[in-house]
């Protein structure tokens, strides 16, 4: 067993150098453990987040969620990739989020050598076993195009692998509750909870689809797809070139979310989605959301939706809203669903609507079908408006790109690509 400390006062320098930094850490040959604490100071203003990177790549990233890991070769805090320690240096990634005006004096500790318990790992397992299936509601039979079926879904939701409370079994579980057939799992920084997805599909009969929220303080963006990690350290612009070039697709999250708004420099690199309707637009008689994609590219930027579920003090559960995604109507199966439903965000064959039952805006081939929406405006992207009168209406679909519909209120009821 040997033991690396690193003890140092990091200042408000540090982090205009950089949010980001890296401690070494020695892994001999044939290393069957590391475990990791980090000690930081009951001091107001500190928040400072943590992971790990191997001699051969990323292995996880608890970020401000815990301050103890620990990985062998057959398991890992949950957030870190279990496998080889491969030999040479490793590094254990400071992220200095928030740092006092004094500074703070923080300790990282780093133990190779045999690891008697992974912290956290029992707690996980025994809240995975404890998950029933629920009952889900009766699905939703709603008119679509030629060769295709709308299907159900919600693109941002955490576990206990980044900062959520629950194991993705519950993930899967509240998914199934709220009718949808797929839900994408966008822990922060780390793709380490990929590895349960399928096998937590089949138990669930829900769809898993693999995502990891690359987050920093100037904008979070979902990578969805089995694509591996993507470098949050690294410019936002090679996160979209990264991600299409591995055949995943990228989405700016909550692009007016408060602290975490997207304010990431990417020049003419845009990612090909976009979270337009996120938990956090609580009155939707503001149309900042709906503003901003006019404004990004309202004609080639397909919408989605994300309830970013962490647990039940939540802003919304998930499901809320709902994404509707139109798919190849013979995929079946949880498997077969998250690549048709990775296939439809492509295609931008999307439509987002409040919650699973709420009233529907959807393009099929070249018509609008307006579902439970009587006394509501379609808006097109160039101004045009038209009236809907009646609970199920079609209207042509004249123009590409974002339509959506809204109230007599101002009130935004759906939207549609």
């Amino acid at each position: 067993m040997a033991v690396t400390t690193h003890r140092r006062r990091w200042t408000l320098d540090d982090r205009a150098e950089s949010v980001w930094h890296s401690l070494p850490v020695d892994i001999p040959p044939g290393c069957p453990g590391l475990s990791v604490t980090l000690t930081v100071p009951d001091v107001e203003g500190a928040v400072i987040d943590i992971g790990c990177e191997g001699a051969s790549g990323w292995r996880g990233w608890s970020g401000g969620a815990r301050r103890t890991f620990a990985i062998t070769p057959s398991a890992a805090t949950p957030g870190y990739v279990a496998g080889d320690l491969e030999e040479g240096t490793w590094w254990v990634v400071l992220g200095l989020h928030r740092l006092p005006v004094e500074g703070v004096e923080l300790t990282v500790e780093a133990v190779t050598g045999p690891v008697s318990v992974v912290p956290g790992l029992d707690e996980y397992v025994a809240a995975t076993a404890a998950v029933g299936l629920p009952e889900r509601p009766p699905r939703r039979d709603l008119p679509a195009g030629e060769g295709l079926r709308w299907v159900a879904g919600d693109f941002h939701a955490h576990s206990l692998h980044s900062d959520g409370s629950t194991p993705i079994a519950n993930l899967a579980a509240l998914g199934v509750a709220a009718g949808l057939d797929v839900l994408a799992c966008t822990d922060h920084n780390t793709e380490a909870h990929h590895a349960e997805l399928p096998a937590v599909g089949k138990r669930f009969g829900i769809g898993l689809i693999p995502g990891q929220e690359v987050t920093t303080e100037s904008g979070h963006a979902n990578a969805f797809g089995a694509i591996g990690a993507i470098d949050f350290r690294r410019p936002a612009a090679t996160w979209v070139t990264a991600v299409a070039a591995r055949g995943g697709l990228l989405s700016i999250n909550h692009p007016l979310g408060g602290d975490c708004s997207w304010r990431q420099p990417l020049g003419t690199a845009h990612p090909p989605l976009a979270e337009i309707w996120h938990s956090s637009w609580l009155d939707r008689r503001w149309g900042g959301p709906v503003a901003w994609w006019e404004a990004w590219d309202l004609t080639t930027t397909t919408p989605i939706g994300g309830s970013d579920w962490h647990n039940p003090s939540s802003l919304t559960p998930p499901g809320i809203p709902t994404t509707w995604i139109a798919v190849d109507a013979a995929a079946a199966g949880p498997d077969e669903l998250v690549e048709a439903v990775l296939a439809g965000l492509a295609a931008g064959r999307t439509a987002i609507s409040a919650g699973y039952a709420a009233p529907a805006l959807l393009r099929n081939d070249e018509d609008f079908v307006v579902l439970d929406a009587p006394n509501t405006v379609l808006i097109s992207p160039d101004g045009t408006r038209r009236r809907v009168s009646t609970a199920q209406e079609t209207l042509p679909a004249t123009q590409s790109g974002g339509h959506v519909l809204v109230d007599h209120t101002g009130q935004f009821i759906a939207l549609s690509n």
